[in-house]
């Protein structure tokens, strides 16, 4: 058991990414935000997921949003990392700012919800204190409204 903990030491932080995807609100009062829930961990957060072996951060992001939401993005603004430990490993989620330019969510096994909100009920709806962060930047980024 030691020697495997060794070795996932050795391997160096699991590497992920990630987006805080926002749109303009339909009503014209502003933005919303997209935040997906996890069932697997009862949770509300930003999309992200591992690195593929070979895989660019951006694209990890593109792919992520994608997959979880079934929107496309372009990516903004770098946001801060966000660094914790998952099962006794280091994990490093990049994120950006990514702008929905399009689509619709269909429930996958990830994913079986998401919700468009303004920030500040985002802010409420988010499980984890280091996603607020993320949304707190993300806001400090956006073009004026």
């Amino acid at each position: 058991m030691s020697g495997d903990r060794t070795h996932r030491a050795k391997a160096g932080p699991v590497r992920a990414a990630g987006c805080v995807l926002w749109r303009r609100a339909p009503d014209g009062s502003g933005v919303e935000v997209c935040l997906v829930h996890r069932p697997r961990y009862d949770d509300w957060s930003f999309p992200q997921g591992k690195l593929k072996r070979g895989e660019e951060a951006r694209a990890a992001a593109v792919r992520e949003v994608l997959e979880e939401t079934g929107h496309h993005c372009a990516l903004g603004e770098p946001l801060p990392t966000s660094r914790y430990p998952v099962e006794g490993r280091p994990k490093e989620v990049v994120y950006w700012a990514a702008e929905a330019t399009g689509g619709a969510f269909t429930a996958n096994d990830e994913v079986d919800r998401v919700l468009w909100l303004a920030p500040e009920a985002a802010r409420v709806r988010l499980t984890r204190p280091r996603d607020v962060e993320q949304l707190t930047a993300l806001l400090d980024v956006l073009p004026p409204r």
